[in-house]
């Protein structure tokens, strides 16, 4: 039985073994790959350059022996040599590049485009060496025939026109763009000739233009080829404005005319948004003769014949209706405003008003453009409030609004987020007319929609709070709190459970102004603890800083002395003296954040000692912490009211120099201890020196001891407006009692009494709505 036991534990081992083996046979064949891309030592050989050669040297090498990675490695480093040493590599350097380019890929090429580029930038030599040594150089790669290459180099030359004098750019790009420009050349060289000059038309006088360029210009509006004229419609603009209004009238805008009847949807497409783009030019007989019938028949077109045109008219339409304003007929001004109506709806319903599920289905392609238009409609909103005169909101805009904000799509409602704070400046004191689309958009399942309201909350806040007190309805006001305070709980609540840390923390930076929009208790209630929560629990630092930074400013403005010190308290106990060292960071960051919203007292009375505490700590990056921030605690002590704490300070320095056995405390104590013996403690009467820090920490303190006091004060109101109304209601029985007025008895609906008790009905209404925010 033994051996066979033994014979048994053989096997089973060497089973094991073999399986061992296949898996680095495995392994092998998946390494194959990667020796075979090994280079051999025959090719290191010739990778191998001197080490004793200098940078030149080592270009002119490469450029002239090396492979095509170490070419395209020479030619990024050009403005490297040329900082260095640019007369030789302007000798040497360059001459090579020149060649190598002839044949280079494109990898190369583009290189050399932004090595060129930069070397413009960084100013290595002046524009009239640049222009001698580089523009030939990116002249003659300018039609290279792969399309990314001949733009690289066409954005190289346009920047560099912005610099060359006016005679080198007429000899060398003006004088040969003729030739270029002609119809026996290749389409691309004619579509850089249109690019070039929109770039010159900036850099000649008026009359340069009408001789040399204008004719040019003309001749590529009427060029065969559909790209040719797109593209030169779309440099028609920075023609106009190198030529001044009168050649605007005279040149350009005919054929803008004749380049919007083409029969090339692009070309119509960039004449359309040229017109658009030029609008101020054009003085109102040309607005109202000639541009306006124009755009009235791209509108009439888009739905129809030309739909390709849809999407560029949503988006400018805005800037269209504001820029034809003047001239526009009432009946005009109603037909452009209906038109924004249904393309803000286009794809949710037709005209018939019946649901696109009770026709055919769209196209995926009509889907994509719906909604884009339909965004484009949300970006133009604001403009068409200034449109409409915002006196005219609720009536005109308020269900365009509201469709835009529930629209199906999120782009539609991430574009109405972004416009928000713009249409809420607009409404001014009728803002409060939107609050219901503020808490929808709070509220949306798409993060990003609230991301991008977020960006303006506090001005949107502040501006709702406005509104509603200037519409002088105390009882919109208390009712209009619940929902937003639900609609801020529950924003707050959907960032903290989505993988977007970054939302969440933006959210709670903007979170720090609400004691400006909603009263003390309903913070402390609804928001404080929940961010001592967000401390204590999230796993991401920079959450944990805004929530802890936010509940700073929350305890700032917080009016009941029993609340701030529960809060402190617990800032203490759960943080400073938690079982978790990343607690006790914490408490340390909040003290940071305490120190800078609060005055030096406040910080010395409750928070100094507590952080002293820190420096027994267990864990060492705690007590490093802690020594990197005892300068700022230093800071806070005045001198002589908190003698003993500067006397604990230094007892507490002194056990950490005894004491500390972590080398890199050790070091950071030492290296703090010689920060706080330079540091010059204020006193208790203000000095010079610390002149403005001390009149800040005076109007905080000030503020602090102002908050309280206000809170004492409407307590002590309240207890007297108790008493005075005991006395009243003890009075009013008293002669209830009395015949004289027994006749109250027969006319109850007009006595005195009965409308004191509808006016104490109304107030506990009110004061229900408003504990209900809480």
């Amino acid at each position: 039985m033994h051996p066979i036991i033994i014979f048994s534990k053989m096997d089973l081992s060497q089973s094991n073994l073999f399986g061992y083996i296949e898996d680095l046979q495995e392994l092998t064949i998946i390494e194959r790959p990667v020796r075979r891309s090994l280079k051999t030592p025959e090719e290191i050989e010739r990778l191998t350059v001197d080490e004793e050669l200098s940078d030149i040297d080592r270009a002119v090498y490469l450029l002239s022996s090396g492979q095509d990675i170490q070419g395209t490695s020479v030619v990024a480093n050009l403005p490297v040599l040329m900082r260095q040493n640019p007369a030789e590599t302007l000798c040497r350097v360059l001459p090579k590049i020149r060649e190598v380019l002839h044949v280079a890929g494109v990898e190369m090429q583009l290189t050399a485009a932004v090595s060129f580029l930069t070397v413009l930038q960084e100013e290595s030599v002046s524009i009239h060496t640049y222009s001698h040594s580089f523009l030939h150089i990116i002249l003659q790669n300018l039609e290279h025939r792969d399309a990314g290459v001949s733009n690289a180099w066409l954005e190289t030359l346009l920047a560099v026109i912005e610099a060359l004098p006016k005679e080198t750019i007429r000899h060398e790009i003006l004088n040969p763009l003729v030739s270029k420009a002609q119809l026996s050349q290749t389409l691309q060289s004619r579509v850089v000739s249109c690019k070039i000059m929109g770039k010159l038309a900036n850099k000649f006088e008026a009359h340069i233009i009408k001789r040399d360029i204008l004719p040019l210009v003309k001749s590529l509006c009427q060029d065969t080829e559909y790209e040719v004229r797109t593209c030169m419609c779309r440099q028609l603009e920075h023609i106009a404005q190198g030529t001044g209004a009168e050649l605007t009238k005279t040149v350009v805008l005919p054929e803008l005319v004749e380049l919007a009847r083409d029969e090339g949807s692009s070309v119509r497409l960039a004449a359309f948004e040229t017109l658009v783009n030029l609008l101020d030019m054009f003085d109102a007989d040309d607005r109202s003769q000639t541009v306006l019938p124009l755009v009235k028949s791209f509108c009439e077109k888009s739905f129809k014949a030309d739909e390709s045109i849809l999407v560029s008219l949503s988006f400018h339409l805005g800037k269209l209706c504001n820029g034809l304003y003047g001239i526009f007929t009432p009946e005009q001004h109603l037909r452009f405003f209906e038109f924004y109506k249904k393309l803000s709806t286009l794809g949710l319903q037709q005209e018939n008003g019946h649901n696109d599920n009770q026709l055919q289905l769209q196209t995926l392609e009509q889907e994509k453009k719906y909604i884009l238009v339909r965004k484009n409609c949300a970006y133009n909103f604001p403009a068409m409030i200034v449109f409409v005169d915002p006196k005219n909101f609720h009536l005109e805009l308020y269900s365009i609004f509201f469709c835009l904000c529930h629209d199906p799509e999120v782009p539609v409602r991430y574009t109405m987020a972004l416009s928000f704070y713009e249409v809420a400046k607009l409404l001014n004191s009728g803002v409060y007319t939107i609050h219901k689309e503020l808490v929808t958009l709070l509220q949306d399942e798409s993060l990003e929609v609230l991301d991008a309201l977020v960006g303006h909350l506090p001005e949107i806040l502040e501006l709702m709070t406005n509104g509603v007190e200037n519409c002088g309805s105390e009882n919109s006001k208390l009712l209009s709190i619940p929902d937003l305070i639900t609609a801020l709980t529950t924003a707050e609540q959907r960032a903290a459970t989505s993988l977007k840390w970054r939302t969440h923390e933006k959210l709670l930076q903007k979170y720090a102004c609400l004691p400006h929009i909603i009263s003390s208790d309903q913070i402390y209630y609804r928001f404080l603890h929940r961010m001592l929560t967000i401390i204590l629990t999230n796993n991401v630092l920079p959450v944990q800083k805004a929530a802890a930074r936010t509940l700073c400013v929350y305890l700032r403005y917080n009016r009941k002395q029993e609340q701030r010190h529960e809060v402190i308290q617990k800032l203490i106990e759960q943080l400073g003296q938690g079982k978790s060292y990343w607690n006790r960071l914490r408490f340390l960051d909040t003290c940071e954040f305490i120190m800078e919203l609060f005055s030096k007292s406040f910080f010395c009375k409750y928070f100094f000692l507590p952080v002293l505490e820190l420096t027994h700590d267990p864990v060492a990056n705690v007590r490093m912490k802690l020594c990197y921030l005892l300068p700022k605690v230093k800071s806070t002590l005045k001198i002589p009211t908190d003698k003993h704490l500067l006397q604990q300070l230094e007892l507490c320095i002194r056990k950490l120099l005894c004491q500390e056995k972590d080398k890199d405390v050790l070091s950071i104590v030492k290296r703090t201890v010689l920060e706080l013996d330079r540091m010059e403690i204020s006193v208790d009467a203000f000095q010079k020196r610390f002149y403005e820090n001390d009149l800040l920490d005076q109007e905080k303190e000030r503020q602090e001891h102002l908050l309280l006091e206000m809170v004492l004060l409407m307590s002590t109101i309240c207890k007297e407006d108790k008493k005075s109304k005991l006395v009243r209601s003890q009075s009013f029985s008293t002669q209830a009692l009395h015949p004289k007025y027994n006749t109250l008895d027969k006319c109850p609906n007009k006595s005195s009494a009965t409308g004191y008790t509808s006016s104490v009905s109304g107030m506990g209404k009110n004061c229900m709505l408003s504990f209900t925010g809480k």
